[in-house]
């Protein structure tokens, strides 16, 4: 495939700015792969396509809040930090973007909030735009990461969310379920679910299950080759338990539904499969990138956000529904307005 294949024209208008006033209820289409029949829902109806002992997996990483403000020392230059990973606990080092990129170099000090709360060292330069910075932090583990949260801004993707952050984003950037910390982005297709969905589905009978995959920038980076097989995707840290491979196993050994909840949790699924297509326990990194064509091994069903046009996310999402039913989809989602983007409407693939 290639990256033109993924073009289609998004009216800018249709970027959701703000998540619906209740997580179930932003809109629904739900695509059939077998017949190519479309239907217009509301969230809280996925229900109704779900029976006993079928599986939903959700990723319950949690996200950090990531973006910080700072001001550079001698020339008090405003300097916006994004931390993507540790990288060493006991010796404060993190792996971060910087923005101006040009105006840090190695060895400048970097002061953060009211009277220098915090202060990092820039010790690497590890891409034109990334750095390590070292935190000068001689305080607890626990002090210094309250102060990292406490200075932090909750990190919605300021390219595509064209709007200041809320105090309101804190809690609707983050999923019902988020237990592992470690994101720089929230896995968007577990936003829509709420405590009261996630209660209706229990009296049903349907079962949970959890990976952990910490979302990284990589999801916003665009592809700037045409050859699809020449884009390298950036390496995420994962984790499948013993108990989410026994609940899923067990689903596909039933011909029970599997249903992936996002474009990280296929990409996790599908990075431990074993020949016979089913899953195994993993802690490691991935770096799988899913495009058409491809085989999906472990989902039968899979939940997404309308992702942006040439993302690697639509990639994905045209990989498990087919090419040609995705395009589709997604042009019908257009002229009936749905909401595209981390906080807009959703689709259910059967």
């Amino acid at each position: 495939m290639k990256l033109s294949q993924f073009k289609y024209d998004l009216p800018e208008d249709l970027i959701a700015l703000h998540p619906t006033q209740n997580r179930d209820e932003s809109r629904l289409m739900v695509v059939n792969r077998q017949t190519g029949k479309i239907e217009h829902k509301v969230f809280k109806d996925i229900i109704n396509y779900f029976s006993e002992d079928d599986v939903l997996i959700f990723n319950n990483t949690k996200v950090f809040p990531a973006r910080l403000y700072g001001n550079k020392e001698k020339t008090g230059a405003k300097i916006e930090v994004f931390l993507l990973r540790e990288l060493n606990k006991e010796q404060r080092l993190w792996d971060v973007l910087v923005d101006p990129a040009r105006k840090i170099r190695i060895g400048n000090k970097l002061y953060f909030g009211e009277n220098d709360l915090l202060v990092a060292e820039v010790i690497d330069n590890t891409t034109s735009r990334g750095r390590t910075l070292r935190f000068l932090s001689d305080g607890p583990y626990d002090e210094f990461k309250e102060t990292l949260n406490l200075l932090g801004e909750t990190p919605i993707p300021k390219n595509i969310i064209k709007r200041p952050v809320t105090e309101n984003d804190k809690d609707r950037y983050q999923t019902i379920f988020a237990a592992h910390e470690g994101a720089v982005a929230a896995p968007t297709a577990g936003l829509h679910f709420s405590r009261e969905l996630l209660k209706r589905f229990e009296i049903v009978g349907t079962h949970f299950a959890y990976i952990t995959l910490h979302v990284g920038l990589g999801n916003f980076r665009s592809v700037d080759v045409e050859d699809l097989t020449k884009h390298k995707v950036d390496s995420e840290q994962i984790y499948i338990t013993d108990e989410t491979v026994n609940i899923v196993n067990s689903a596909k050994e039933n011909k029970k539904e599997v249903c992936a909840v996002g474009t990280t949790v296929l990409r996790t699924l599908e990075s431990s499969v074993s020949t016979k297509g089913f899953l195994k326990p993993f802690e490691g990194w991935t770096n799988k990138f899913i495009f058409p064509p491809y085989e999906v091994q472990v989902p039968t069903r899979m939940v997404s956000n309308f992702h942006l046009p040439y993302s690697t996310l639509l990639m994905m999402v045209s990989a498990f529904g087919g090419y040609d039913t995705i395009m589709e989809a997604y042009n019908i989602a257009v002229k009936e307005k749905y909401r595209f983007g981390t906080y807009g409407d959703a689709m259910l693939i059967l």
